[in-house]
């Protein structure tokens, strides 16, 4: 298993990465969201609350429904998105995992300190969406700020998980086929855009095993001011499960593919 220090010596490596385009990065945390909640929420939304179809909403804004889904899938989109091709970069290309596990750092080290940098991603581009959404009035409660870090939390169950995929992959198309037939499908039918009661009974199922589900169903119930204790729980122990056994299955993967 990583321990701390070492764990901290590979996410200092990523983040002195990060520094060469952090600002390019940041701008995009703000601009994208802008462009979802305008076109999506106010738009599209102004059409859906206009036509009187908020009661299956909980009465609240097609806006206010929005928001907590899309924080959730962009902090999975994001960490994803850093433990797929970037892995596959530190592993072949630029074989910086090589060059660290020559050091008295081990394969598992490389692994925590990669996902954990692909959290500290998640977390930026969380908070960047917080800030855009309460400027477009769609936070409906105080609470919402709980939902940063449930965000967070949403990034690395997802981030562990693709950590694992993606070292073993020799070819990049597999980080391609990854984000069109697992992300995307994630992205569309895991209650972002509208309630899973809306799927068939057998894909309603499929959705709720999904650790994005559960991300946006938390998120959502924390900015539309609706939280109770133990589902909100359980919606953490399920996520903390996908991080860990993820991270668990990373470092199997990590450990065999610097093996050789």
């Amino acid at each position: 298993m990583p321990t701390v220090a070492p764990a901290g010596r590979a996410l200092h490596y990523f983040v002195v990465q990060y520094r060469r385009w952090w600002r390019t990065s940041l701008l995009i945390s703000f601009i994208n969201p802008a462009l979802y909640l305008a076109a999506m929420g106010v738009g599209l939304g102004g059409l859906i609350d206009h036509g009187g179809s908020a009661a299956p909403l909980g009465g609240h804004s097609y806006l206010a429904f929005l928001a907590p889904g899309l924080l959730a899938a962009t902090a999975m989109q994001t960490a994803v998105g850093e433990n797929t091709w970037p892995v596959g970069n530190a592993m072949r290309w630029s074989r910086s995992y090589v060059a660290m596990v020559a050091t008295p750092l081990r394969p598992s080290d490389a692994m925590a300190g990669h996902v954990l940098f692909a959290g500290a991603r998640a977390g930026l581009g969380a908070g960047a969406f917080l800030v855009v959404a309460a400027l477009f009035g769609a936070l409906d409660s105080p609470w919402a700020v709980a939902a940063w870090p449930v965000a967070v939390l949403c990034g690395l169950a997802h981030a562990a998980p693709a950590a694992a995929f993606s070292v073993g992959r020799t070819h990049d198309q597999a980080y391609a086929a990854l984000q069109r037939f697992v992300v995307i499908p994630l992205f569309l039918f895991s209650g972002v855009f509208f309630p899973i009661s809306q799927l068939p009974a057998v894909l309603r199922v499929v959705a709720w095993a999904t650790p994005l589900w559960h991300g946006v169903a938390l998120c959502r119930d924390l900015c539309l001011g609706q939280a109770h204790p133990l589902p909100a729980l359980g919606h953490v122990a399920y996520l903390a499960c996908w991080a860990l056994v993820g991270g668990w299955l990373a470092a199997a993967a990590y450990r065999k593919a610097l093996a050789t």
